[in-house]
């Protein structure tokens, strides 16, 4: 029996620190059933808030879709903390900012880390496109729900 075959919550690795390089992860999150609820300004604003508040993961790009959203972050404190426990505080947090969405979030999310700066680069460009792909704008930098907290570099 393959246990990896029959999980059924995504697998969050230990990040891996290596000489010299960032550690980087790509982060999706989506609302509850995928409701399509968080292209909103006041979303938008809450979100950057308790990104900003909570400091053991910091944000760098993001995008935020109607039901997901996309981030990379990287550790706010060495050791990094779980990633886990970061996500689920600032969910709390945004939760209780609009209780009238509850149940806001899906219990789990998706996280993947960087290997190399090409993965990285391809990654970035990818979520910066989804607004494009679903015919939203017609350039990434058009979309009002993205932007970046924090500057990262390989």
């Amino acid at each position: 029996m393959n246990t990896l075959l029959d999980r059924n919550y995504p697998a969050h690795p230990v990040p891996v620190s290596r000489h010299n390089t960032c550690i980087i992860l790509h982060v999706t999150i989506c609302t509850h059933q995928r409701k399509a609820i968080l292209t909103d300004q006041k979303f938008h604003a809450c979100l950057r808030g308790k990104w900003t508040e909570a400091k053991h993961w910091r944000v760098g790009n993001y995008v935020i879709m109607a039901d997901h959203i996309h981030m990379f972050c990287i550790p706010g404190i060495t050791p990094p903390q779980p990633l886990a426990s970061w996500i689920g505080y600032w969910k709390r947090m945004v939760s209780r900012e609009f209780p009238a969405a509850r149940p806001l979030w899906q219990k789990d999310f998706w996280d993947t880390q960087m290997r190399t700066l090409d993965q990285y680069t391809e990654k970035l460009s990818y979520v910066r496109m989804n607004p494009v792909r679903k015919e939203l704008v017609s350039a990434p930098e058009d979309w009002p729900f993205s932007g970046e907290l924090n500057v990262f570099t390989w």
